[in-house]
């Protein structure tokens, strides 16, 4: 945004942490201070303490604004549905703000965007049947696969369709000496065929873990009126 534009938009704790959130997108979390942040909104850093205390409260307000950016699950909708988007739009959101991975569950103060998406999680489970204990685990392993796989594909060398190619085509040189026979095999079989992106191996994953969850849930109880 133009200075000339920038002095024109009134501060505000909301832009503030917009501001905060595209200057994490383009610098990461390590070029985010309050000095950085008011160069960026040309503006004194002294002019923000009065919107934000410090680092750690806007570290938490543009966390509780990832948050938001995802769709709340529906507690009355089909719980596999519903946790099968969740995951989608989470992974979605993060490889938007690839910064996030990290700081999502790191925060003491989750905001109100974080604790409705926690509580809708949650309700979901419940609503499908599931225990108190295994809505705990299944909210710790879906989390822990959404997230580990958003921090896998923000460090890949390729991104999208048909990228990988270009990476994996060199290693393959030294491949030649017929000590990595299965390596050489997934990366002509797969990696290297038409079409191929990694990302796609989020859904087979997610399925998986959706499918292992499902057979845990009790039995639904037999109406006596169809005996």
């Amino acid at each position: 945004m133009p200075a000339a534009a920038a002095q024109r938009l009134p501060l505000s704790r909301e832009r503030v942490l917009q501001c905060a959130v595209e200057l994490a997108d383009k610098s990461g979390i390590a070029g985010l201070t309050i000095r950085s942040l008011a160069q960026s909104m040309d503006t004194k850093p002294m002019s923000l303490y009065y919107y934000v205390a410090n680092k750690d409260e806007i570290l938490d307000g543009i966390v509780d604004m990832v948050f938001s950016e995802v769709d709340l699950p529906a507690a009355d909708g089909d719980w596999r549905t519903e946790m099968h988007r969740r995951a989608n739009a989470m992974r979605s959101a993060l490889r938007r703000h690839p910064w996030a991975v990290g700081l999502l569950e790191s925060r003491t103060a989750p905001g109100p965007a974080t604790l409705r998406h926690h509580e809708a999680t949650l309700s979901t489970l419940r609503a499908a049947g599931f225990s108190v204990q295994l809505t705990a685990h299944a909210y710790a392993l879906l989390d822990s696969y959404i997230y580990g796989f958003a921090l896998q594909e923000a460090a890949l060398p390729f991104e999208g369709r048909d990228t990988a190619a270009e990476i994996t085509k060199p290693i393959m040189e030294r491949f030649s000496t017929g000590e990595y026979p299965h390596m050489v095999e997934i990366a002509v079989e797969h990696v290297l065929k038409p079409g191929y992106d990694f990302g796609d191996e989020f859904g087979f994953g997610l399925d998986l873990i959706l499918d292992g969850l499902n057979r845990l849930l009790p039995a639904p109880a037999e109406d006596p009126r169809q005996r």
